[in-house]
């Protein structure tokens, strides 16, 4: 200020309007009120609250790195966690005085919390605290705990051997954290995420890290940004195990490297009677979780993608985001997205065997009159995807789905080749029990379908996995759990073809008129060259149940 209080106060104005406001409004706090040169800054979440000063202190240590040293802006930020007395628009307490007290022990460019902030804040921020011990802080009666962060220093040389993400999903597991305070569990937390590196690596559309350079990072308190910038990944999954007699907790959660968020997390409670089983059990769900929300979070990311800059895999990405909607239009557009991916890159399997996938379910959905040209269409796509690359489980999955309406036993086989590659494949599991309900032996397709649904809980057309879970109980005479499974209405919607004639079929033959009228003529409407001999043609394996009561629904011949 003394030198240039001009220039001093228009950069404070700058990092105020162009980082830290946004950053405090970001995180949901508010400013109370500014005190020269400082800032009285209040938050319902002390997470929240740290996770903005440190989000902030980073950004500051990259905008000072072209400025003359002498000319830099150093911060010192402290956050404590305290009842507070609110009078109007102004906040007042105890704990007010020790958080600035922290602020002038804090080191510049950091963050300095007390150990009541730090203890609520373990084991949700990814960030290392350093024990700084207990302190006496000016006019603060008894000593607080005071832990300090500074971000680490950055250089042109380090900014130089930031790897390049590659043209796919990439992922690093570090090493799970045993919360269990016994060193021989240390083998059972190592397990879980070799396994887990194992099962992605089984997933062709990711790129994942291998197991001996993640466990580098095995012990260390670690910065995830800072991971996922030196390994050269876009994602980073963490987690947990904490054992407790004969139960284990273990959690994971997946973060976005580049911005620390959260994008998923679970936790899952087992007893241990059978370790490996356990260890088996958590490797298949977390795998089989983590691939939708990789999905869903590429999709963003492609979405905020300039046209005119976009690549074959963000092409792909825009194409499954309307696949997954599950609507007639949708699937159109999905197919375009889809094509333009193709002419991008002609070798990348993927988006032939979903191009592959749009045709058969659009033949499905629709009971389209032209089915066998389209299913023809479907087998010629997912052909080429498994050419491309005949160690692509989902390739082999679109075969499957491709040849299930009239060849059940080459789909089935299509199917089992997928789980081989990738057993935690939610799809293939899915589909091999539409090809076992098509082959006549739906007993054999409700474990599958259950497997789906618990592999992939959230996943974008779990729906359709119960639809069809209400195909397999039709066809084992079950009416009641035919409609009961197919009690959906996003199902409804999306689906009016084949579950949605099996549904009409389920009501007819449990007398309920009033229901079946109403769906009858709907569905008539959405599909007027519907017959019984196209429906059965569609549907294969349903048994005359089927047949009869579509022609109790007064479906025509």
């Amino acid at each position: 200020m003394g030198v240039d209080e001009a220039g001093t106060l228009a950069a404070l104005r700058n990092h105020r309007a162009e980082l830290i406001d946004g950053k405090i409004a970001e995180h949901g706090g508010r400013i109370v009120k500014t005190m020269g040169d400082g800032l009285l800054l209040e938050f319902s979440s002390v997470v929240d609250a740290t996770q903005c000063v440190i989000d902030v202190q980073r950004a500051m240590a990259m905008r000072n790195e072209p400025v003359d040293e002498a000319k830099r802006i150093v911060f010192r930020i402290g956050v404590h966690l305290g009842d507070l007395v609110v009078e109007e628009d102004d906040i007042f307490g105890d704990g007010i005085n020790i958080a600035a007290r922290l602020e002038t022990v804090c080191e510049a460019g950091g963050v300095a919390i007390s150990g009541t902030a730090h203890e609520n804040i373990s084991g949700r921020i990814e960030v290392g605290f350093v024990d700084a011990g207990d302190q006496q802080l000016k006019n603060i009666s008894r000593p607080v705990r005071v832990w300090q962060w500074k971000p680490a220093e950055t250089s042109t040389a380090a900014t130089a051997e930031v790897l390049p993400l590659p043209d796919k999903p990439s992922i690093a597991v570090l090493p799970f954290d045993n919360m269990s305070g016994d060193p021989e569990q240390e083998y059972f937390s190592d397990g879980i995420t070799e396994d887990i590196i194992t099962a992605l690596s089984r997933i062709r559309q990711l790129f994942v890290m291998a197991r001996n350079t993640s466990f580098t990072f095995k012990g260390r308190a670690i910065d995830v940004r800072t991971v996922a910038r030196d390994l050269g990944v876009r994602y980073i999954l963490e987690g947990s195990v904490r054992k407790a007699g004969n139960r284990v907790r273990i959690t994971a959660q997946l973060i976005d490297g580049a911005t620390g968020d959260h994008l998923w997390a679970e936790r899952y409670d087992r007893e241990l009677d059978d370790i490996f089983a356990v260890q088996d059990e958590i490797t298949q769900v977390v795998a089989g979780a983590l691939e939708p929300e990789i999905t869903k979070a590429e999709f963003e990311r492609a979405r905020r993608t300039p046209p005119g800059n976009l690549d074959a895999w963000s092409r792909y990405q825009l194409g499954m985001h309307h696949f997954h909607q599950v609507t007639p239009d949708d699937n159109d557009l999905a197919q375009e997205h889809f094509r333009a991916a193709i002419d991008l890159d002609p070798s990348f399997s993927a988006p032939h065997a979903s191009l592959a996938r749009t045709y058969s379910r659009g033949a499905m959905t629709t009971l389209a009159e032209d089915m066998e040209s389209q299913f023809q269409f479907s087998l010629a796509a997912a052909n080429e995807a498994v050419s491309l690359d005949r160690e692509d489980a989902y390739a082999h999955a679109s075969l499957g789905f491709a040849l299930h309406h009239h060849d059940a036993a080459a789909a089935i086989r299509a199917f089992n080749e997928a789980i081989s590659i990738n057993p935690n494949l939610a799809v293939a599991h899915f589909g091999i029990g539409m090809a076992y309900i098509a082959g006549g032996q739906p007993e054999n397709a409700q474990t599958h379908l259950e497997t789906a649904m618990r592999l992939s809980p959230r996943d974008p057309i779990s729906h359709i996995f119960s639809g069809i879970m209400g195909t397999a109980r039709f066809a084992l005479q079950d009416f009641e759990g035919a409609v009961e499974w197919s009690s959906n209405a996003q199902l409804a919607r999306s689906q009016p073809g084949r579950i949605g004639t099996m549904r009409l079929a389920a009501l007819a033959q449990l007398g309920r008129e009033t229901e079946m009228v109403k769906e009858r003529d709907a569905m008539l409407e959405r599909i007027p060259h519907l017959t019984i001999s196209h429906a059965v043609a569609s549907n294969p394996g349903m048994g005359p149940a089927y047949a009869e009561g579509l022609r109790l629904a007064g479906v025509p011949e």
